[in-house]
């Protein structure tokens, strides 16, 4: 369970080496191991969770992971990151256990406000933690995504209802975490908080870690909205006046189509991503997530909500 060098080439910017980054999330991973009865590790086949799995197996290797994959499925994913989910729970050996948004909306307990389903996850979400008495829950979030998610803790405590007050957050000196919680709090515990997107890509690449092909070049039928690129897709399909045609373009990040929008890119390789990300100066979610512009906020107020 070696890291191999990674070689840069003329071509591709000069990377840092991350087994410090690495170092750093199997300890929180061990350290929520070890002081939480039952987590559960966020899994919804994008490239940070992917990271996160195989950080995970190397953290308790040659052992099993000690604890299940959750996915809050909203229903309305790319088929080929379903797939290639399911690919990778045979392939690690773990469980999943999948909480369906539907499953919230037909039961009455959430309602769907406009197209996209993404502030329903967080009530689909807490009944998942609730049913599976889960008291944390590990997932891919990083400080550099979004400015909301810069305020997290590595150990973010919620209260009963999944919501997180910033103000009521402990202190973290150095790596010393503290899990106590009060009855029915949980943590939300982000293992990967400290790496940037560069850093998740140099990773992949020195392990030549399965990803999603989205995250790579190809051409598909899309068409703008918002000032992005949306992709046809039965949830997405194009209006009135939409004028659709077939571009080059990948996925920075991969959640409901209904708000996860493509970029154009001919990167086709992970050496090739990562000369793309050295370059850009948008974050992933400002560039590619619709959701995140409703307001400067937005992200903020669903976290506020439970949101993971």
């Amino acid at each position: 369970m070696t890291l191999p060098k990674l070689v840069s080439t003329p071509m591709t910017p000069r990377l840092t080496d991350p087994r410090g980054l690495i170092d750093e999330t199997v300890h929180i991973i061990r350290e929520t191991a070890g002081q939480f009865t039952r987590p559960a590790l966020m899994f919804s086949g994008g490239k940070d969770s992917m990271v996160m799995l195989d950080v995970a197996r190397r953290a308790f290797w040659p052992s099993a992971i000690p604890f299940p994959l959750l996915h809050v499925d909203t229903g309305q994913n790319f088929p080929e990151v379903i797939e290639f989910r399911d690919r990778m729970v045979g392939a690690y050996g773990v469980d999943l256990i999948v909480a369906s948004v539907q499953d919230t909306l037909t039961g009455g307990r959430a309602e769907q406000n406009g197209d996209s389903r993404n502030r329903v996850q967080a009530v689909t979400l807490r009944e998942a933690i609730a049913a599976n008495q889960f008291d944390a829950v590990l997932g891919g979030a990083r400080r550099d995504e979004e400015k909301a998610r810069a305020k997290e803790r590595v150990f973010s405590i919620r209260d009963e209802f999944g919501r997180w007050d910033p103000r009521n957050q402990r202190p973290e000196l150095w790596d010393l975490y503290n899990g106590r919680l009060r009855p029915r709090e949980h943590v939300r515990v982000f293992p990967i908080s400290d790496w940037t997107e560069l850093d998740v890509w140099t990773y992949i690449a020195a392990l030549d870690l399965d990803v999603p092909s989205l995250y790579f070049a190809h051409e598909r039928p899309v068409f703008e909205r918002a000032g992005m690129l949306l992709a046809v897709t039965d949830f997405t399909p194009p209006r009135d006046g939409d004028r659709v045609y077939t571009e080059s373009v990948r996925y920075r990040t991969i959640g409901d189509t209904t708000c996860t929008a493509a970029i154009r890119s001919t990167a086709r390789t992970p050496h090739d991503v990562i000369t793309e990300t050295a370059a850009t100066r948008v974050s992933e979610r400002a560039a590619t997530r619709i959701d995140d512009r409703i307001s400067d906020f937005a992200m903020e107020d669903r976290k506020r909500e439970g949101y993971f």
